[in-house]
């Protein structure tokens, strides 16, 4: 698993508006779990309780530092001690240390060197759940992870160090310079390029699988949600579309045809 995005959170100010939104819209189950001192809610795509996304709420503390709305995620590593020590010698920057979550698995909030930031985790893997995760490009689950940054070329090689991710397709996209995906093993999980100027500082975005893109455009927009770019199509024949949530979290829809 190392190398693979296996979890995507969102942080919000309002988890209650959230679950009201993103479930109509992805087709998720909400479950919320009482934590010590907050409520985690997990979402579920039918048939398959383990999940494929997490929400909790904005503290007062995260909103204070300038936190936004915002969906995270979370890369597989064999060893989240020495990933996360590597992101720091290698110009990167830990923003929580390690720690463990009980019954879940040990993780780390880490930043590249250009300040785009994600998790680490080694997940505690129970006996018998194997294959209780829904197959990659099923509808509801994560399709695409894409990295806007400082310079894709200067960060590549940090990445591929850390991950074991291999170049795949280049794409040129004019003005806006290359657009490159990359994999790991034969599997396409994601893409890179330089982010625009009007962009504050680098980060990672996510694009969820629904099944017609018009027809989740016209979802989102009934629940709140607001369209920022596109429909787009994109090479290999998918379409895309940039949103935003009603509070404020910035998220992708992705899908095979129109």
């Amino acid at each position: 698993m190392h190398g693979t995005f296996i979890w995507h959170e969102l942080m919000t100010p309002d988890p209650a508006a959230a679950k009201a939104f993103y479930g109509p819209l992805l087709g998720w189950e909400p479950t919320d779990m009482e934590m010590e001192g907050f409520t985690y809610t997990t979402f579920a795509v039918p048939g398959f309780p383990s999940g494929v996304a997490g929400m909790m709420a904005l503290t007062e503390d995260m909103k204070g530092q300038g936190i936004p709305p915002n969906w995270t995620g979370y890369i597989a590593v064999d060893d989240v001690d020495k990933t996360a020590a590597e992101y720091e010698s290698n110009g990167g920057a830990i923003h929580r240390p390690p720690e463990d979550i009980p019954g879940i698995g040990r993780f780390a909030v880490v930043a590249d060197p250009q300040g785009a930031v994600v998790c680490l985790m080694t997940p505690k893997m129970p006996d018998g759940e194997t294959g209780s995760w829904p197959t990659p490009g099923s509808t509801g689950t994560v399709g695409w992870n894409e990295l806007m940054a400082g310079d894709w070329e200067k960060v590549w090689d940090f990445y591929a160090g850390r991950f074991g991710w291999e170049k795949d397709m280049a794409v040129d996209m004019g003005d806006l310079g290359t657009y490159q995906t990359f994999k790991l093993g034969e599997r396409g999980i994601g893409g890179m390029m330089n982010k625009t100027p009007e962009m504050p500082m680098p980060y990672w975005g996510f694009f969820f699988i629904v099944p017609a893109i018009d027809s989740a455009i016209d979802r989102m927009k009934s629940l709140g949600g607001q369209l920022m770019f596109g429909p787009h199509e994109v090479p290999g024949g998918a379409w895309i579309a940039a949103c935003q949530d009603p509070q404020g979290a910035y998220f992708n829809l992705t899908a095979a045809k129109k």
